[in-house]
């Protein structure tokens, strides 16, 4: 076998506070291959990575016996020769595209500033290399969209503009940090087929990032996990994935949600909770100095379904297809075009001000990203009690503060979590604070936007079954927004199929995962990554 491109040798990370974050590790990444580092939300992934380019914060301690590139100790650069070695020897795809990207800068300066970086090239020789590294990455029209901001891009494209600039100065290493987090099934597979092209082509190594163990065994080489800053288990993939040995890797494949445990619903001659009819969206598109309305981008486009109480449609599509929109526009917090909407009998499209206040204690909706839904100056226990404040006035504080404990204890959370701040709580802990304060007025449908997008999978099964649980005591009916199929099949009775503002498919969630009718409906299921064993 050839030498390492990277190794490294005895790592440890402590913060100033006494925190060993990364505990005595070692693993080498060789050239070519696919290496995956593999492990839940707070296990020290992504810090040995950024410990290895020095990019952590000043409070930061790193000790390694050597981070060796090559022929280079890393560990011991000084910090301009380290410089060089960003994005020339080691790229890094950093996980949120949107927040590494910078907002008032064109993709075109941001990746044209890269290549600056580590070569000379006169304006044009520039302008070219940009166009070809965006054409590698196959964003369509790249000389136009190279004049676009990031927020112009879905975040597909963004992901594929952050691989642009890491591609820019032809590294030896590329570290993709849970590149495919957040994106829907068919453009997590294009990225990923992307990477492994390029990785093809340029013979560079990848160092993969991942929580996803399906993705991991489709593309790497070997694996390696971590718990709690140590590597307990590193193998070859094949058999990594069909013989592990220790029990947290067993743990975290016994967590994965497969497409293959289909829920089978029962039916029901109950009228339903929701009802949807020809309910449509449209944004109008202006050109010109007098901005007039020439088009209408058609969001949700005649869209018509049922929900009964009790119980869960999953509305699934890619990105873009507007099911956030109907998710919002359905309890009015996004306004829409024309259709009707009853929930129980009554026409919430007909409603407006204190008649539509007064409903809104039976509809809540729990958005894809906590952290943002929470106003991060408010204590927990009063951010789960503002509904309660909202709509029922005559409500005591002692008695929120009472309702408030409660609902962290019934979400899996203590009761002095009521008396802490967002910034304090893991993103799964967060998503449990969403849930809490959409339970606090008791609602009969909660509208569940992405809510395990993000989410490890082992910290993903328990939201899941946190919502069953919910489900099954309560009768509580859920909207549930997703691109993740294989958690439709762990939650859904019944599924709707959007693309392009309509509904193309719908049944019940067996019917449609293992008896797909339409060409898009199958699309989707073939691109779902399957955990590959021996």
């Amino acid at each position: 076998m050839n030498p390492p491109i990277l190794s490294i040798e005895h790592l440890s990370v402590t913060f100033n506070h006494g925190q060993t974050v990364v505990d005595d590790i070692s693993f080498a990444v060789y050239p070519g291959e696919t290496f995956a580092l593999v492990g839940e939300s707070g296990s020290g992934k992504s810090i040995t990575a950024l410990s290895v380019l020095r990019l952590l914060p000043p409070n930061a301690q790193i000790n390694a016996q050597a981070i060796s590139l090559q022929d280079k100790n890393l560990a011991q650069l000084p910090e301009m020769e380290l410089c060089k070695i960003r994005g020339r020897q080691i790229a890094y795809i950093f996980q949120d595209p949107m927040s590494a990207l910078n907002p008032v800068m064109t993709i075109g300066q941001q990746i044209a500033e890269t290549v600056n970086l580590h070569f000379s090239l006169p304006a044009q020789a520039l302008q070219q290399r940009v166009l070809e590294l965006l054409q590698q990455v196959e964003i369509p029209n790249p000389q136009q969209r190279a004049n676009d901001f990031p927020h112009q891009l879905s975040g597909g494209q963004r992901q594929r503009v952050m691989i642009a600039m890491a591609l820019a100065g032809r590294p030896d290493l590329l570290i993709a940090d849970e590149p495919t987090t957040s994106l829907d099934v068919t453009i997590q597979a294009q990225i990923l087929a992307l990477l492994k092209n390029i990785q093809q082509q340029t013979g560079m190594a990848l160092w993969l990032i991942s929580h996803d163990l399906a993705l991991v065994s489709s593309v790497a080489d070997r694996v390696a996990v971590m718990q709690q800053g140590k590597i307990v288990e590193t193998g070859v993939t094949d058999v990594f994935f069909s013989q592990p040995k220790h029990p947290y890797t067993r743990k975290l494949l016994n967590a994965l949600p497969s497409i293959t445990h289909v829920k089978t619903s029962a039916g029901t001659t109950a009228p339903p909770l929701l009802q949807v009819k020809d309910f449509c969206c449209y944004y109008p598109i202006r050109k010109g100095l007098f901005q007039r309305v020439v088009d209408h981008v058609k969001a949700v486009d005649g869209v018509s379904f049922e929900l009964h109480a009790g119980k869960t449609l999953a509305l699934v599509g890619e990105s873009g297809c507007g099911k956030t929109t109907l998710g919002k526009s359905l309890l009015n917090l996004l306004p829409h075009n024309s259709g009707q909407v009853f929930m129980d009998g009554v026409a919430l499209h007909e409603l407006s001000g204190e008649a539509l206040r007064k409903q809104r204690a039976a509809m809540q909706m729990v958005f894809q990203d906590p952290f943002a839904a929470m106003n991060p100056r408010m204590l927990i226990g009063d951010i789960i009690a503002e509904g309660i404040t909202a709509l029922y006035p005559e409500v005591t504080g002692k008695e929120r503060e009472n309702r408030a404990r409660q609902l962290l204890q019934q979400v899996g959370l203590p009761e002095e979590a009521a008396s802490r701040y967002p910034h304090e709580f893991s993103g799964g802990q967060r998503q449990r604070i969403c849930i809490a304060r959409a339970l606090a007025v008791n609602p009969r449908l909660i509208v569940c936007d992405e809510p395990t997008s993000a989410l490890d999978v082992s910290v993903q099964a328990q939201i899941i079954g946190l919502l069953k649980t919910l489900q099954r005591e309560q009768g509580v009916s859920y909207l549930f927004i997703t691109h993740d199929l294989a958690v439709v099949a762990e939650i859904a009775d019944d599924v709707a199929v959007m693309y392009k503002g309509k509904i193309v498919e719908q049944g019940t969630a067996k019917q449609v995962l293992t008896q797909p009718q339409q060409a898009y409906t199958k699309k989707l299921l073939s691109a779902v990554p399957v955990l590959r064993a021996a």
